[in-house]
C-alpha cells in the first residue's frame, strides 16, 4: 500500500530524495519491531528528541515514546517504504512537503476542531498546505527564519540588516554560508531585489554570479553542524542562512552571538506535525499531537536543546520566560512574519537548474 502510495511522489523535485545510501541502509535496523501496545513510533526532528519534552507525556500516559530522528524528508520516505503499515504513528515533517506527502495517502485527518488553529500565528497556520479537501492532516508546530547569524563582537550589528554587505569587501573571509540551495538562494533573491517566487530559468545566470560573488567573501560552506560550528568557534563571524536556530542554544555560554531578519526580508522554515494513516494507535498519536502543540508542549519543543526555534502556537508565550522570548525575537514577529516569505518549491525541471548551479557554487 505505501509502495504504490509513494509512486505517486515521482514529480516531486529531486531534493525531496536527496538522502545518502547510508540513510536508506539503516532502515533495516532502524524500523521498530514487535513494539508493545503502550508504545508510540515517531519520525522526528532532532529537537523532539529532548527529554525535557517528551518525558512528561510519556509519564502522564504511562507509555514509551520511541522516537526515530532523521535528515530530510526522502530519508524519512525511505524509512516508510521500508516500513510495515502500522509500524510508525506520529511524522514530524517540513511543512512545505505536507501536500505531496498527503497525496500520496500516508496521513490521517486530523480533529481540527481539538487542535488549537486559532492560537497559532496567523502566517504559520498555512492552511493551504494542511488542509485538503476541507480536511486537515497536519499541523505546524514550530516555525523560524533562515536569515542571518553573526558574531556581534566581532561585526557591526548594524551591518547586518543589509544583505548587500556580505557582497562587499568588509566581512570578506569571515562569513560561513549554509549548505542548503533553497533557502540561500531565495536569500540572493532578495538581495537581488527580487521575490524566492520570481526566480526562474532566466534569473539563474545572475543569480549564479552572485552565488559566486558570495563565495568570495566565505570562509565556508556547510551543514548545519559545521556552519554554525563554525560560527561558535570564530572561524566565521558570520553565517547567512542561519537564524535563531543556528545561535539560540549557543547564547547561554557566547551572549555575543545574535541574529536578524535583514530588510530585504527573511525565508520562512516550518516543521508540521502529522499522523500517520495506518497508525494502528490513532488515539494515542492524537493525544501526543494535542500535548506538543499545548502552550507547555510548545514551550519545551521551542527551547530544545537541538535547536530553538518560535513555537506556532502563540499561547506558548505564557510559559516562556522573558529570557527565552527575548532570544526568539518574540516582540518582533508581526514584522519578522510580514517581512518574511515562504520557501520557493520550484517545479522538477526548475529545481534541477538550481541545484546544477547550486553545485557549481559548491565546487567553484
Amino acid at each position: 500500500m505505501i509502495s504504490s502510495a509513494l509512486k505517486k511522489l515521482d514529480s516531486m523535485p529531486r531534493r525531496y530524495f536527496l538522502s545518502t545510501a547510508a540513510a536508506v541502509a539503516m532502515t533495516l535496523v532502524a524500523m521498530p519491531q514487535g513494539q508493545a501496545a503502550e508504545e508510540l513510533n515517531a519520525l522526528v526532528w532532532c529537537d523532539h528528541t529532548d527529554p525535557t519534552l517528551i518525558q512528561p507525556f510519556e509519564e502522564k500516559h504511562g507509555v514509551k515514546v520511541n522516537l526515530k530522528e532523521y535528515e530530510g524528508t526522502g530519508t524519512a520516505l525511505a524509512l516508510i517504504e521500508q516500513s510495515l503499515p502500522g509500524d510508525w504513528d506520529v511524522f514530524v515533517l517540513d511543512g512545505v512537503d505536507v501536500p505531496r506527502v498527503v497525496e500520496a495517502g500516508l496521513l490521517a485527518e486530523l480533529p481540527a476542531d481539538q487542535l488549537p488553529l486559532d492560537s497559532i500565528f496567523g502566517p504559520v497556520q498555512m492552511r493551504d498546505v494542511t488542509f485538503k479537501d476541507g480536511k486537515m492532516y497536519a499541523i505546524m508546530e514550530k516555525f523560524g527564519y533562515n536569515v542571518v547569524s553573526y558574531n556581534k563582537a566581532k561585526v557591526d550589528p548594524a551591518d547586518m540588516r543589509d544583505l548587500k554587505t556580505l557582497w562587499s569587501d568588509k566581512y570578506k573571509g569571515r562569513i560561513a554560508v549554509y549548505d542548503y540551495y533553497i533557502p540561500l538562494m531565495d536569500l540572493v533573491a532578495l538581495k537581488m531585489g527580487m521575490k524566492p517566487s520570481d526566480i526562474t530559468a532566466e534569473t539563474l545566470p545572475a543569480m549564479r554570479e552572485e552565488l559566486f560573488r558570495l563565495k568570495e567573501n566565505s570562509a565556508m560552506v556547510g551543514e548545519v553542524v559545521s556552519s554554525t560550528t563554525a560560527l561558535a568557534t570564530g572561524e566565521a563571524d558570520i553565517l547567512i542562512g542561519g537564524g535563531e536556530w543556528a545561535v539560540a542554544v549557543l547564547q547561554s555560554e557566547n551572549p555575543d552571538l545574535d541574529w536578524v531578519l535583514p530588510d530585504q526580508g527573511g525565508i520562512l522554515w516550518s516543521q508540521s506535525l502529522a499522523v500517520f494513516k495506518d497508525s494502528k494507535k490513532q488515539d494515542l498519536a492524537l493525544e501526543f499531537v494535542k500535548y506538543i502543540m499545548s502552550p507547555e508542549g510548545q514551550a519545551r519543543l521551542a527551547t530544545s536543546s537541538c535547536f530553538w526555534g518560535m513555537p506556532a502556537n502563540s499561547e506558548a508565550g505564557s510559559v516562556l520566560t522573558p529570557e527565552q522570548k527575548g532570544a526568539l525575537r518574540w516582540d518582533e514577529q508581526a514584522g519578522f512574519l510580514a517581512n518574511s516569505h515562504r520557501y520557493f518549491i520550484p517545479d522538477a525541471e526548475l529545481d534541477g537548474l538550481m541545484l546544477d548551479v547550486w553545485t557549481e557554487f559548491l565546487q567553484h
